[in-house]
């Protein structure tokens, strides 16, 4: 049985694709069938995957235009990236499908429909949200069966998840009642710094406070990643960290969180 995980923060440049990727490519290195959605109009997935965004086709935005149209999907649609890890790349068009979402039917589970199509070949369905609150966002959380939220050890950060916990609730009163939480990931912590270690300590303390509206207890998973400017390097040269520097700490720590997170 599949499971299918949105990875989501409305605050941007909190490692959601980082670890989308990271977390999918470590999966895979443990046999583990993944399948990516880029879900971002950004598509910054996709390109860390060495794919363009500009010059694919299909893609998401395509998918989503032939479920709103009651087409057949195009399953040519999936890219292998290794034996493991296939990606449905994202699309810059993406930005403009809410338009087409305005006088749809259900239009709120248009990305359910599509992953319905294609769970049953996967263990895993991981999709790479959009760092903000619309409809694309309603549709992750509507398709999915639970949440990941990476924060980074950052004030701003750390208050963002009070109002995600509002979308979360509501999604979960109005669309999607199973849906839940795996945890609060913390990304990119520099743990010798006094203010990292102050704010680790915040979203530790207040993490289940801050989400108690969602009626679960919310886990602020024990493993950390670290920064490290390997990341860069990595995404510059179209891999996971895992695959470009494997005994680095960021990759350690990716490999270790998998581990973790799929033993809730």
């Amino acid at each position: 049985m599949s499971k299918i995980t949105a990875i989501i923060n409305q605050k941007g440049g909190v490692g959601k694709t980082t670890t989308a990727l990271n977390l999918s490519y470590a999966l895979s290195q443990k046999d583990r069938k993944v399948l990516l959605v880029d879900f971002d109009p950004q598509a910054s997935l996709t390109t860390a995957l060495n794919v363009n965004s500009e010059d694919t086709s299909p893609n998401i935005y395509s998918l989503m235009l032939q479920s709103i149209e009651e087409k057949q999907l195009d399953k040519n649609t999936i890219i292998q990236i290794n034996d493991n890890l296939d990606l449905i790349p994202g699309s810059l068009d993406l930005a403009a499908i809410e338009m087409n979402l305005v006088n749809v039917m259900s239009r709120e589970l248009v990305l359910k429909c599509i992953i319905e199509e294609f769970k049953d070949n996967y263990d895993y369905v991981i999709i790479d949200c959009s760092p903000s609150l619309g409809m694309l966002t309603v549709n992750a959380l509507s398709a999915s069966d639970s949440v990941l939220i990476p924060v980074t050890p950052e004030f701003l950060s750390a208050r963002g998840l009070k109002y995600l916990s509002n979308s979360i609730r509501l999604i979960k009163r109005k669309l999607n009642p199973k849906l839940i939480v795996d945890g609060v990931l913390i990304t990119m912590a520099n743990e010798r710094t006094k203010l990292a270690k102050e704010m680790i300590e915040h979203i530790n303390n207040g993490a289940e406070h801050l989400l108690s509206e969602i009626g679960s207890k919310i886990k602020v998973f024990e493993n950390i990643i670290p920064i490290s400017i390997k990341m860069g390097e990595a995404i510059t040269n179209k891999q996971s960290i895992i695959e470009y520097n494997p005994k680095n700490k960021v990759s350690e720590s990716y490999i270790k969180f998998a581990e973790e997170w799929e033993d809730l």
